[in-house]
């Protein structure tokens, strides 16, 4: 069986490049840390998922530059491409192959090996499936590409609390779906906060 496409959005870890929420309430270098921190483990759980990763960058030129390979261990870079998220994502569904095909970002730091290969898994029984976020949005999403299969994003709320409401009701009404447990991204000083309270 064909593995899963792992697409997974991404921003070098740079001060006034990612996480620019976070910095604004705890500071340019411990937003950079955290970014640091989450795309590395994002991205070791992601090539250890068994399926083909690929990291779309933005800004677009990442892509083309080949010193910043080492920044996300030597993954295969691709451009997001203008326009919004939108637009970015509805891109990535485009050139994926057809087969399983997930959607992840690079901020949930409880992602692992273990929960991409279930929602791989997952995705086999399904239709779709939804890694939730706590925030309502989603850590993971991932369909089954056909010839001609429609991207369901279009109009969705973005970095709130209907981002996954949004893509749920663009699917088929007959769509199977499958759940996998809620996580926390890290946006925010109380997302870091949380996440740390809940390792203790």
């Amino acid at each position: 069986m064909r593995p899963a496409t792992l697409l997974i959005f991404a921003k070098p870890p740079r001060i006034g490049l990612s996480k620019t929420r976070l910095a604004a309430d705890l500071g340019k270098a411990a937003a950079r840390r955290i970014a640091l921190f989450t795309l590395g483990r994002t991205l070791r759980a992601a090539q250890a998922s068994g399926c083909n990763v690929r990291v779309y960058v933005a800004p677009d030129a990442v892509a083309r530059r080949p010193g910043e390979a080492g920044l996300f261990r030597g993954a295969a870079l691709f451009p997001q491409g203008g326009g919004d998220l939108t637009d970015r994502l509805t891109r990535a569904l485009r050139e994926a192959p057809c087969g399983p095909v997930l959607f992840a970002g690079a901020d949930v730091p409880d992602i692992t090996p273990a929960r991409i290969r279930q929602a791989a898994a997952l995705l086999r029984q399904k239709d779709a499936v939804f890694g939730p976020a706590r925030d309502g949005g989603f850590w993971l999403f991932g369909l089954h590409k056909r010839t001609g299969t429609p991207a369901p994003f279009a109009g969705v709320r973005w970095s709130g609390p209907h981002a996954m409401e949004d893509v749920w009701s663009q699917l088929p009404s007959s769509a199977r779906i499958g759940l996998l447990e809620t996580l926390i991204d890290i946006d925010e000083a109380q997302d870091w906060e949380d996440w740390n309270q809940s390792r203790a």
